[in-house]
């Protein structure tokens, strides 16, 4: 007969387990956000746990590390009552998600380096659940008379390749903006994606559906804007 086995904070004294994973998870937060990133040892240091009991709640660093990813409850970024026009619906949930990754920054990086670690808990990662393709979604609800559902979810897919901490990275550490200035643009660009996919739909993916695709082959025909030289991408 199998026997399956419990999580330590499952077992018995569970109000007083929780309590001791928050704090460690609280102290790898605030380890974090000093630009530490904290192993079992520092973050048990921190709560002022021994080192054995927090080994029974994580088992190594990467486990504790994924724990003090922030937690967001919310089901939207649109505001209270939401504008009914989807440039104004998407701007808020641009505005507001943007603003909720400047607050977690710290978290939000380490947790897009783990993102980009090979591991068998890559999945489970909050940058891989999808919240903020929902988030847009919700923003984009009037566009179904215009656009088909496959090309609003080309169009969502755009756009969240446009915003989110992956592309503050991009614009702080390495084009040298503002963190103030990145947001301004991510918010400029998601607008100007918006726009174009009112006039020409977005292209429709050649495997639908599939989530890691061959190497792409570029179309000759396909138009695109001119890119200025010197940059890299």
């Amino acid at each position: 007969m199998k026997v399956m086995s419990t999580p330590y904070e499952l077992g018995g004294r569970s109000a007083q387990k929780a309590r001791t994973r928050a704090a460690l998870v609280l102290a790898a937060r605030e380890l974090v956000t000093a630009g530490v990133e904290p192993t079992i040892e520092e973050a048990a240091a921190a709560a002022c746990i021994s080192r054995t009991t927090a080994y029974r709640y994580f088992p190594n660093k990467r486990a504790l590390l994924l724990a003090a990813h922030p937690e967001i409850a919310a089901t939207s970024m649109l505001p209270a009552n939401p504008p009914e026009d989807p440039a104004a619906r998407l701007d808020a949930v641009v505005l507001n998600f943007s603003a909720m990754i400047l607050d977690t920054e710290a978290q939000q990086r380490t947790t897009l380096r783990l993102a980009l670690e090979d591991g068998a808990e890559r999945d489970a990662l909050p940058l891989r659940q999808g919240r903020a393709i929902a988030w847009i979604s919700e923003a984009l609800d009037g566009l179904c008379d215009d656009l088909s559902d496959e090309q609003v979810r080309q169009l969502v897919l755009s756009i969240r390749a446009t915003i989110g901490i992956e592309a503050i990275v991009w614009l702080v550490d390495v084009a040298g903006l503002s963190r103030n200035d990145a947001v301004a643009l991510t918010r400029w660009s998601a607008q100007a994606l918006l726009h174009r996919a009112t006039t020409v739909p977005p292209p429709t993916p050649s495997r639908p559906g599939q989530g890691t695709a061959p190497r792409a082959t570029i179309d000759p025909t396909m138009s695109t804007p001119d890119i200025p030289h010197g940059t890299d991408g």
